[in-house]
């Protein structure tokens, strides 16, 4: 009887948090895969640089926003996980992409960039926040930036769920902060112009497979049909 009711638990939490495999079988596929390019990318790199960037200012508040992108990404993700399986399948293809084009991009072109402060201009607790990113993040594996193009994928998922149509305020909020994410990217001297312009290109090509052609629903469908049993 105890078997019964353990087997019959692990179906139920199956049913209901088992599309939480994919996620953590890619998570950790994606830290592997990035910490190796973090520790073998140090001295044999393409430089990016685009002229403008010599005239993007440093401005270290925006370490805020860059680094409230995890949790704005974690959070988008973890909604749309327990409301609504199919919108999360759609995130979660859509972020999954990308960070999957960047590695591939990272591994066959290493790249890097020299926009770096050789000291910081000024010492308050917001250069000491960018000293210690800058101390733990190599300035390597940049394009395109997964930073942009993460915060688009999060803010996109919140504008096309049918759970915020009516929720103006937390579609501005996540409107902001994309924003204020993107500028950070290049504002603390993270990346490039180059790196922020691409990632919004990459965007665009992933945004139309998944959300405009539907690739999830219609990948579901042919699932579904295959799965039901034939009459006749």
């Amino acid at each position: 009887m105890m078997g019964v009711f353990i087997v019959k638990k692990l179906k139920k939490l199956y049913t209901n948090y088992g599309h939480a495999i994919p996620l953590i079988i890619y998570g950790i596929i994606y830290m592997t895969w990035f910490c190796h390019l973090e520790k073998t990318v140090t001295k044999q790199y393409a430089v990016i640089h685009m002229w403008l960037d010599d005239y993007i200012p440093f401005c270290e508040v925006f370490v805020i926003p860059y680094f409230l992108w995890f949790a704005y990404v974690a959070v988008v993700v973890a909604y749309f996980f327990f409301k609504d399986k199919t919108e999360y399948h759609r995130v979660c293809a859509f972020l999954f992409t990308g960070m999957t084009i960047f590695l591939i991009v990272s591994t066959l072109w290493p790249n890097g960039h020299h926009l770096r402060l050789s000291e910081m201009p000024r010492a308050n607790i917001f250069t000491h926040m960018v000293a210690f990113l800058w101390k733990t993040d190599t300035p390597t594996n940049l394009w395109p930036s997964i930073h942009v193009y993460n915060s688009l994928g999060a803010h996109i998922a919140i504008a096309k769920s049918k759970h915020f149509e009516n929720r103006k305020g937390i579609k501005i909020a996540s409107f902001v902060l994309s924003v204020s994410i993107i500028l950070s990217t290049m504002l603390i001297k993270q990346h490039s112009l180059f790196d922020v312009l691409t990632a919004f290109i990459l965007c665009a090509i992933v945004y139309t497979v998944v959300y405009r052609y539907d690739l999830v629903m219609a990948i579901g469908q042919r699932f579904a049909g295959k799965s039901r049993p034939q009459v006749g």
